[in-house]
């Protein structure tokens, strides 16, 4: 019975507050949740898709089986762009360079180059003004 007792105390309580302790001190950012911030509000976390549904948008997958996945391909966002285009008013040229300038890479040369939605619409934001920050609130 002791032994019980001892095991539940050390990997039911000090173990798991050691590692969130030490997860704090080393990794504060991703230990919160991968949080994302806009205007000092927090919109979301970059590890789990958002809904974005408006037109003037890019919009997450949603093919995925959980659909929590938060990236897409460069197609996928490719592909968005004359949508976004007709609906803001930013040339198709401008919107496919936020996209190059948010890609993210792949382990040398495993899998496939990758956008952060959430990332992206933040940088369509930052990089096209107020038209589109409006709808964003």
């Amino acid at each position: 019975m002791r032994l019980a007792v001892i095991s539940l105390v050390i990997c039911g309580l000090v173990f798991p507050l050691v590692i969130t302790g030490f997860a704090q001190l080393i990794f504060p950012s991703q230990a919160n949740g991968s949080l994302v911030q806009f205007h000092g509000k927090t919109i979301g976390s970059s590890l789990i898709a958002q809904n974005f549904s408006l037109p003037i948008f890019f919009h997450p997958r949603n093919d995925s089986a959980s659909g929590v996945d938060p990236d897409i391909t460069v197609q996928d966002a490719y592909s968005q762009i004359p949508r976004i285009a007709s609906a803001t008013g930013i040339s198709a040229d401008k919107l496919q360079q936020i996209v190059d300038q948010n890609q993210e890479g792949t382990f040398w040369i495993f899998g496939t180059p990758y956008v952060n939605v959430l990332e992206l619409n933040l940088a369509l934001i930052n990089q096209t003004g107020s038209s589109v920050y409006k709808n964003f609130r």
